[in-house]
């Protein structure tokens, strides 16, 4: 039986970090853009500090109740995931924004179903997994594996009708990696995956504006005023910082040179205003915070426990380390916004709530016998 200890509080000290320097940054990248489309400098820097207020409720109540409960719901919990992303097709719920279905209107607040699905998805896997690895039946391509792809593929479908690739991506990125760490056989994920990749191609390839980003980025140059326009104010951005950085507050491509500052782009603005040094110090916290998550889910007593502590530590880190390798050029442009950081209420909402689960599952589920933490 799990023994309760304490917390592993360096999940929560290092979200608290990324939270707050991520508040102090939408302000900073933000400010003269909410000056020009809203007439209020502090625009988005209040409709950050709000999601941040709920996030922190949010993980709160994340960690004081005992992550063991959400186990007898998954199915009710995977229904509820489905169900929040067809509400973006509802006439007067959902919201088209530029072409994509992704929110919906509840009045007072506006809400992004499949940030809320990364969460959900992964509860359920944990979840489902876990039962099916008791019941012996993982190893069951009938029993096990295709239940788990035909779940995958129907949220995979519904975040890319939106459309929405790079999110759809994440979620079956996190939802293999829960997969093989189960004990999936390995014959089933690569032959998946091998099937699945003209398919994937195809998503990009006959897409004009997703085929504009994967040639602009083998060439940023070849198009500079058009699709490698972004990454080539990222490039200027960064190398305008140096190593100490302009200064926060000093930075110039956020003066309307480098499009989407406070979203998708916000860690080119730290690498110009803090520099080297102070990205990579960003990049230090989500690291420290993969270590802990990676060290409570590989400690956790129940599978359940381990399974939702890794996914949740790997969504975290897969979406970090591949918005950070977008504004620096190793990856294609894809709006994937930095997890605490961008602004984004659903998605801080949910990082902060994925966070409290982390902390309940250490506190919970680690069961160590003296050990210190």
């Amino acid at each position: 039986m799990p023994v309760k200890q304490k917390p592993d509080y360096w999940v929560i000290v290092c979200a608290i970090l990324l939270l707050g320097f991520g508040v102090v940054m939408i302000f900073s990248s933000s400010a003269i853009i909410a000056v020009e489309k809203h007439h209020d400098a502090y625009y988005f820097l209040k409709r950050q500090a709000m999601a941040a207020i709920a996030g922190l409720l949010a993980m709160y109540v994340m960690m004081r109740v005992d992550y063991r409960m959400l186990k007898k719901y998954v199915y009710l919990i995977y229904i509820g995931v489905v169900l929040m992303l067809l509400t973006v097709y509802l006439p007067g719920v959902g919201m088209n924004v530029n072409g994509a279905s992704r929110w919906i209107n509840l009045g007072i607040v506006t809400l992004q179903p499949s940030e809320f699905a990364k969460l959900g998805l992964i509860i359920f896997f944990a979840g489902f997994l876990a039962k099916k690895d008791q019941e012996s039946k993982l190893g069951d391509f009938i029993f096990g594996y295709v239940p788990s792809v035909a779940a995958l593929m129907i949220v995979f479908v519904l975040v890319q009708l939106q459309p929405d690739l790079g999110t759809a991506v994440i979620i079956s990125a996190v939802a293999f990696t829960l997969f093989a760490i189960a004990g999936i056989k390995p014959a089933y994920l690569i032959g998946t995956l091998l099937f699945s990749l003209p398919f994937l191609w195809a998503a990009v390839y006959n897409v004009g504006y997703r085929r504009r980003r994967m040639l602009s980025f083998l060439n940023p140059w070849d198009d500079l005023n058009d699709s490698g326009y972004q990454i080539i104010q990222s490039f200027v951005a960064l190398a305008k910082g140096g190593l100490w950085g302009a200064g926060m507050g000093n930075g110039h491509q956020k003066l309307f040179y480098l499009p989407e500052p406070h979203t998708d782009f916000i860690y080119s603005i730290i690498g110009e205003e803090m520099g080297i040094i102070g990205a990579l110090a960003v990049l230090s916290v989500f690291l420290v915070l993969a270590w802990r998550g990676i060290r409570i889910g590989l400690r956790t007593q129940d599978r359940f426990g381990s399974l939702l502590a890794l996914g949740i530590t790997f969504a975290i880190t897969l979406q970090a380390l591949f918005n950070i390798s977008v504004t620096i050029g190793i990856l294609p442009t894809k709006g994937l916004p930095l997890p605490f950081i961008s602004l984004g209420g659903s998605a801080l909402v949910m990082w902060m709530a994925s966070v409290g689960l982390l902390a309940n599952i250490s506190e919970n589920g680690m069961g160590l016998t003296g050990e210190e933490t």
